[in-house]
């Protein structure tokens, strides 16, 4: 199991899998080859590199450098075809009551959108996502089935 932190980028081959624990607001966005059984993961914590106080930040952080940092590991680093290339995502909770009663504090949903946005700009197929709600999220994810595995507390477990 290979974890992936707050706004980190990491890559697995069946059969290691990826691993964030805590997704909050965060989105967790993997990339994945059917085929080719490997997978990489960002831990996404705000959705545009505009809101950087600085120039120096991981690629991880944010959404519209994450999903083209993701698309060049795969890509460019890998070696995998473009048109493989498969995406899933969680996360984009709303934590904290005052952001799920004002819609332009919601974070977790900028996120998600966010992340949709860029993946759309790419063409990379969102084919399952689980984001939103008032929860947690720990993710794992297994490049050798593509399975997605979604586990909260008091909520149990979910498979996309």
């Amino acid at each position: 199991m290979i974890l992936v932190g707050l706004s980190e980028i990491k890559f697995a081959e069946s059969p290691e899998t990826l691993k964030s624990l805590g997704l909050g607001s965060c989105i967790g966005v993997i990339l994945y080859s059917d085929r080719a059984h490997c997978a990489g993961m960002a831990h996404v914590m705000l959705p545009d590199s505009s809101l950087s106080c600085s120039g120096s930040f991981s690629p991880g952080k944010y959404a519209d450098t994450a999903v083209p940092a993701l698309i060049r590991l795969m890509t460019v680093i890998h070696g995998l075809p473009m048109a493989e290339l498969k995406a899933k995502m969680a996360g984009g909770a709303e934590m904290f009551r005052a952001s799920q009663r004002y819609s332009t504090m919601s974070i977790g949903k900028r996120n998600a959108e966010a992340v949709g946005n860029q993946l759309s700009k790419y063409r990379v197929p969102l084919v399952a996502a689980e984001t939103g709600h008032d929860f947690g999220r720990t993710i794992e994810f297994d490049p050798g089935n593509g399975m997605l595995v979604i586990r909260t507390i008091l909520r149990g477990e979910q498979r996309i």
